[in-house]
């Protein structure tokens, strides 16, 4: 299965991104909205088009990095948002980074890399992020593909990986999804051990 950097920037230059909402996504917009400290330092993984980087940003959050494979994909929100800083867009493979973050967002990536990698992603993500640091986002909660992304999977698979690393602070079904990803959405909230 090739998910290298010239796939994904393919899929973008030919706008093959139908996981692409053109907006924040409603349980992401009311976690943001709901944030006070506009320090914290947020990466955004496989931020794609990143339309949460964009809504952080327009809030006053000045600390939002994206990281992802596709030149295209960050040249392209470049465009869309040019006053947000071009050092804080990271073309590099996620699990290369050494940064330490306060705060991760998981939309869409998770379910995007080969789901082998699914335990070395929850690894990385502990030890990208701070003391007392979180993950927070949403998963999917459906089976999905087996040969392409996005891969699907379940809450207790999920947990399976992210509780050696973190404490469980939310795990549930999201109650204001997208009316075509209704009842197949998990919103998470996890703190670093």
């Amino acid at each position: 299965m090739d998910l290298s950097a010239d796939f994904w920037d393919n899929r973008y230059q030919s706008d093959d991104i139908g996981w692409d909402l053109g907006e924040v996504s409603p349980p992401l917009k009311a976690y943001f909205d709901q944030l006070t400290n506009l320090d914290l330092k947020i990466l955004i993984p496989g931020g794609g088009n990143s339309y949460e980087a964009e809504y952080l940003y327009e809030k006053g959050f000045k600390n939002v990095y994206v990281v992802d494979l596709s030149k295209t994909a960050l040249e392209n929100f470049k465009k869309r948002v040019p006053s947000f800083p071009t050092s804080n867009l990271i073309l590099n493979n996620f699990f290369d980074l050494n940064q330490t973050f306060d705060l991760i967002i998981e939309q869409t990536f998770f379910c995007a890399i080969n789901p082998s990698l699914r335990a070395d992603y929850a690894k990385k993500v502990s030890e990208l992020l701070n003391v007392n640091g979180k993950v927070a986002g949403l998963l999917f909660d459906a089976v999905l593909n087996t040969t392409h992304p996005p891969f699907g999977g379940d809450k207790t698979e999920y947990l399976g990986y992210f509780k050696p690393y973190f404490n469980i602070k939310v795990m549930k079904e999201a109650h204001n999804s997208i009316k075509p990803r209704a009842g197949r959405e998990l919103f998470f909230i996890f703190q670093k051990k």
